[in-house]
């Protein structure tokens, strides 16, 4: 079977990528031909490079699509599945969820107006309408069922598939292998309660909510860790000063293995404004850690009151609450934080991706062309 995985730009960091390198590893040990269709990336992945001229964010996103759709047409795969939203392929996994939801969840007048979220308006709806359209992999049932109300997918198309966790890696026993290493290496008391935040996209994964909460705390000495790149890190600087809570947060940047951090952590708080499902609350619950989210966010649907709380999106004081709760609770929580994922492994996504590629081509006969070098470019 010959794959092909689309994906606009690959960094360690992202989570979407992570669910790629996770899949192309568990797709290749099943003799599945996957290769990845990219503008660029980096790590050890190697591909087919669609890299049009940059005249602007929308020039780009419609460039790289139009570049896909022809290579796609002109060299032909079993199956093209995208993580853009681009028309014309066999499969979407819908990972960063539906554009329109983000936006009215934001509620900006203004972004209506602007270029590209109208260009990836009109992309998202012709790709979802599309007959090419064979099945979308969604990443929570938050997801399904705002696109099935939306765009009036079918059911039977609408595939949900969470993400795969690698449960050796990410361990409750990281805590004393690796966590309590870094508590000391940072000057942390190993009694102080220490929140972890991981994610690159600081509004919409609720960091202000966050930050502010941890103000209102009745526990003064909780601690705030923030582990991911953002071009408004010296903004959430200034509101934690501002706060007068900086010196109990730690902005520690992109991490390539971010394993110590869930062993130092107590709880993992994402009070998200709008994320479909995302990787690092499955990596922090495997790893042990109680959850803190929203009902906005696809994680939501595995938090129970014995691994988690759920607040709504933006309530300051009600994340407060909880995390004052979850001080107190956490250790308590370890165990079944770590079970409610233990289903997810890798081999069982791997094993779900292979069932719908199978159908999807049992379904309908099919032809191929070789690719001639797994890394050339378009």
């Amino acid at each position: 079977m010959k794959l092909a995985i689309v994906r606009q730009k690959y960094t360690p960091f992202g989570g979407a990528e992570r669910f790629v390198e996770r899949a192309l590893a568990a797709l290749r040990a099943k003799g599945i031909d996957v290769s990845v269709i990219a503008r660029e990336w980096q790590g050890d992945v190697q591909g087919i490079r669609v890299d049009p001229f940059y005249l602007g964010r929308t020039w780009r996103d419609a460039g790289f699509a139009r570049g896909v759709q022809r290579l796609i047409a002109g060299r032909r795969f079993d199956l093209v599945q995208s993580h853009e939203r681009i028309p014309g392929c066999d499969i979407y996994r819908a990972g960063d969820g539906v554009h329109a939801a983000w936006l009215e969840l934001r509620n900006r007048p203004s972004d209506r107006l602007a270029p590209w979220h109208r260009y990836t308006l009109a992309a998202e709806e012709k790709m979802f309408r599309h007959p090419g359209l064979r099945a979308v992999i969604c990443n929570s049932r938050m997801v399904r069922d705002d696109i099935a109300r939306r765009f009036g997918v079918a059911g039977d198309k609408l595939q949900v598939i969470y993400n795969g966790v690698d449960l050796e890696a990410f361990h409750p026993r990281l805590r004393d292998e690796l966590g309590l290493v870094l508590r000391a290496k940072t000057g942390l008391d190993p009694s102080v309660p220490l929140i972890l935040f991981v994610g690159s996209g600081y509004e919409r994964k609720g960091l202000p909510a966050l930050l502010q909460a941890l103000a209102a705390m009745e526990r003064r000495d909780a601690c705030l860790w923030v582990v991911g790149r953002d071009k408004q890190e010296s903004l959430m600087r200034k509101l934690a000063q501002t706060l007068g809570i900086d010196q109990r947060v730690m902005f520690l940047g992109g991490q390539s293995d971010v394993r110590p951090f869930y062993g130092a952590a107590d709880m993992f708080a994402l009070p998200t404004l709008y994320d479909p499902f995302p990787n690092a609350a499955l990596e922090a619950m495997a790893s042990g850690l109680p959850l803190i989210t929203t009902p906005t966010c696809g994680a939501a649907e595995l938090v129970t009151e014995a691994n988690g709380l759920v607040t709504a999106a933006g309530d300051v004081a009600a994340l407060a609450c909880a995390l004052d709760s979850l001080c107190d609770r956490a250790p308590q929580m370890r165990d079944a934080a770590r079970a409610s994922v233990a289903h997810l492994e890798l081999t069982s996504m791997a094993g779900q991706l292979m069932a719908l590629y199978a159908s999807l081509l049992g379904a309908e006969p099919h032809h191929t062309h070789e690719v001639k070098s797994p890394v050339s470019s378009v």
